[in-house]
């Protein structure tokens, strides 16, 4: 692939103007409006390259003395992405990347360390280590985002537009029959891409499995398979082609068909392909989609072993931060050296596409727990992530803000036309509308709010494209519904897992609901981030004991229900109830501020402890049998929620001295130490054996989070009618499901029922 030349065609003098005008027309941050440093750009000419990228942003290129060559990114910041925008003709920049996001680049490393305050008028102004002199890799060069607005007067638009720097943006597969009937999303058809002139074929002759790899991934399709193209042939005689690609010759790692070696076919060709036909290309569907598109003819076949890489806290499918399972426990990746061959096996290996996007700095929240793998080095040729050579890390070579994660190539299956928002001040909250009916027979309406919870609204989030749901509303009186009145679809019942409201369960043709009109209809609040709160399992551990604590003492808590039902027929004040003790430390992994459902004007102040309930359960610590039976149960309502502690760069934002704001700023925890009142289990009537201990966070899914697989923690009990052993704590999804079935045989609840 060919970068782009920005550059100035004007001579010397005629620039200089050029570059005072534009810099008096630019806002903030504004350059400097001295003449005599407008020069120092003068014999320098930048541009964008790198891939995948939009014109306005890319990897910085500088051509000095005739060599072209990059910035490396040590010490590289928003004000020097500013002043560099500039040069290349952008008011400003919106943002830069490091570790050389668009790709490395070649040649000479010109700039290191460069230290930029803004309003230079030229990147010469900026300090730096000189010219050339840089101990930097091209694993390390720098980017730039920059605002997709033009200097007056600045004529280089950063497009590739010469025939012989053509560059297939788009790509997709075209059925040969039944054009937009077939069913979504397709899987087999003729290779199309997107040039200037509009879609073009391309042409089968040198045509190779590598090159259908390729495509399949950019589609979003793990794989290819072999196709009938005796069939195809004979239909490619009774048709009329535009053939836009000559020749493609791919090595079958990339990660998208503008990195394969490409010959396009001239304006004045007046023979293309002769002799041969349009390329075809058959893809193999990924597991989540054959489940969900009902497609059956051709079976997935099963993953031989366990599963051992998986995607954690992403807000659409196909993304999020990347966690491999080593001896039983499930960790995250360094993001050292991690890039886009990487980053697409392990989209393959989890039935998606090629990756889109290699992310670096926990973009996707960090995990808890093991680092097991750094600078992982795939060709892109491997089945498995674990295939790739890697190095082992120690607690000191990484840190979980470096966790690694992807954004796969997703299949395009039309889910998001079938659903809207209506009324809401944003295209992000509305009043959820559905399209049923045979094609030709469509029609909208809306959803019966009962039951409409947390878990239905981040699957209606997903489908539309718009992230997680921060809350999933049964009353909907405040948004105008226009002219859509009528109720099409009720019962819904979703894991949170589907990728449509289709697919979880609902009444099926009775519609049937217990509150009639448009006020009772299901709405949602959608985002693109989420909190996430995980147990600190092993301070339970450490800390749980057992206390014998006399009835007089415990009149605050029998008044706030934290005692067993026995409790309340005992000799008060006389006599005891045996307390399991143990402190939680809950900290918020997410990528938004954790804050208690209800607002402020609704919290309920309790007078003998002297605080306010955010939330009326917030907590569920219960004791379990083996198989399941609970033998013993309390509960912790939020008594407050604020920042304990937070990591060294994060600031504590909530504090519930004085009706202070309550919730869990993203990098922080609350801790409840084991010596306040309810933070323990009554005991009391527990018959000594071997038991689960079991703390579920947010039980009823109140709170949006963007993992609530992580929300329960468990560990091995046993108790001898005097003393306890609490031993091999952890996270309901921290082990293998091999390590959780030697573990107990009862997997655990993650609500506070008794079945």
């Amino acid at each position: 692939m060919q970068p782009v030349n920005v550059w100035f065609p004007w001579g010397p003098l005629l620039l200089l103007l050029l570059h005072l005008l534009c810099s008096s027309s630019v806002g903030s941050p504004s350059p400097s409006t001295d003449p005599e440093k407008k020069v120092g750009s003068q014999g320098l000419r930048f541009r964008l390259a790198g891939f995948p990228r939009k014109p306005y942003e890319g990897r910085v290129e500088i051509q000095r003395a005739g060599e072209w060559g990059t910035i490396c990114d040590d010490d590289f910041t928003l004000q020097a992405a500013h002043v560099l925008c500039r040069e290349l003709g952008f008011t400003e920049a919106t943002g830069w990347t490091h570790s050389a996001k668009y790709g490395p680049g070649t040649g000479r490393i010109w700039l290191d360390n460069l230290s930029c305050s803004g309003t230079e008028g030229s990147v010469t102004e900026c300090a730096s280590r000189g010219w050339g002199n840089s101990d930097c890799t091209h694993d390390e060069d720098a980017g730039v985002i920059c605002k997709d607005q033009r200097l007056p007067g600045f004529s280089d638009s950063n497009v590739i537009e010469v025939e012989h720097h053509l560059q297939v943006e788009e790509v997709r597969l075209r059925p040969a029959v039944d054009w937009g009937r077939r069913p979504l999303p397709v899987t087999e058809g003729l290779v199309e891409v997107r040039l200037p002139e509009g879609w073009s074929q391309v042409c089968d002759k040198g045509w190779s499995a590598h090159n259908s790899h390729v495509v399949c991934g950019m589609l979003g399709f793990p794989g290819e398979k072999r196709v009938n193209m005796a069939f195809y042939r004979m239909l490619a005689q009774r048709q009329q082609h535009s053939f836009g690609l000559h020749w493609v010759a791919c090595v079958g790692t990339e990660a998208h068909l503008s990195l394969c070696a490409l010959e396009f076919y001239r304006a004045n060709d007046s023979s293309r392909c002769s002799g041969g036909s349009p390329a075809v290309v058959s893809c193999v569907l990924g597991p989540l989609y054959t489940t969900s598109s009902g497609q059956k003819k051709h079976p997935q076949p099963k993953p031989q072993g366990e599963v051992r890489v998986r995607l954690k806290g992403g807000a659409h499918p196909g993304e999020g931060r990347v966690e491999v399972l080593k001896a039983g426990t499930w960790g995250t990746v360094c993001d050292r050296k991690w890039d886009l061959q990487a980053a697409s096996v392990v989209c393959r290996e989890l039935g998606f596409g090629s990756a889109r996007e290699a992310l670096s700095g926990a973009r996707m929240g960090q995990g808890m727990g093991a680092i097991h793998l750094s600078e992982v080095r795939c060709s892109g040729q491997e089945p498995s992530l674990w295939k790739c050579p890697s190095k082992n890390i120690t607690a000191e070579d990484c840190s979980h803000s470096q966790d690694a994660g992807v954004r796969c190539n997703l299949p395009y299956t039309g889910v998001e036309t079938k659903i809207r928002l209506s009324g809401g001040r944003s295209r992000y909250e509305g009043r959820v509308e559905v399209q049923i009916g045979a094609p030709g027979h469509l029609r909208w309406g809306l959803i019966c709010g009962d039951d409409w919870g947390t878990l239905e609204a981040m699957v209606a989030c997903r489908q539309l494209g718009l992230g997680y749901a921060n809350h999933g509303l049964q009353e909907t009186w405040y948004w105008d519904s226009g002219n859509v009145t009528e109720v099409v679809m009720s019962g819904v019942r979703c894991t949170g897992s589907e990728l449509s409201l289709n697919q979880c369960a609902h009444h099926s043709t009775h519609v049937t609901c217990k509150r009639t009109g448009t006020r009772f209809t299901a709405g949602v609040i959608c985002s693109e981030t989420a909190s996430d709160l995980l147990l600190h399992s092993a301070l339970v551990q450490e800390t749980a004991y057992i206390e014998d604590r006399p009835l007089h003492m415990l009149y605050c808590a029998a008044e706030e229900n934290c005692l067993a039902s026995s409790a309340r027929s005992a000799n008060w004040p006389y006599g005891h109830r045996r307390l399991l003790r143990f402190s939680s430390q809950i900290h918020n992994l997410g990528r938004a501020d954790f804050r208690p459902k209800a607002g402020r004007h609704s919290w309920v102040w309790h007078e003998c402890h002297g605080h306010y309930h955010s939330m009326d359960i917030f907590t569920h610590y219960d004791i379990l049998t083996p198989n399941g039976t609970k033998v013993a149960e309390g509960h912790k309502a939020s008594f407050c929620l604020e920042d304990t502690e937070c990591q060294e760069d994060v600031s504590k934002r909530y504090e519930c001295a004085n009706f202070g704001e309550q919730g869990i700023t993203v990098g922080c925890w609350d801790l409840y130490r084991h010596d306040i009142d309810c933070q323990w289990i009554d005991i009391t009537d527990v018959k000594p054996g071997n038991y689960i201990l079991q703390v579920v966070i947010n039980p009823n899914f109140e709170v949006a989070e963007s993992d609530f697989t992580n929300n329960a923690m468990k560990c091995n009990c046993k108790y001898d009618g005097h003393r306890i052993w609490v031993h091999n704590c952890h996270i309901g999804d921290a082990f293998s499901e091999e390590a959780n079935r030697r573990f107990e045989r009862y997997p655990g609840q993650t609500s506070n029922q008794i079945v």
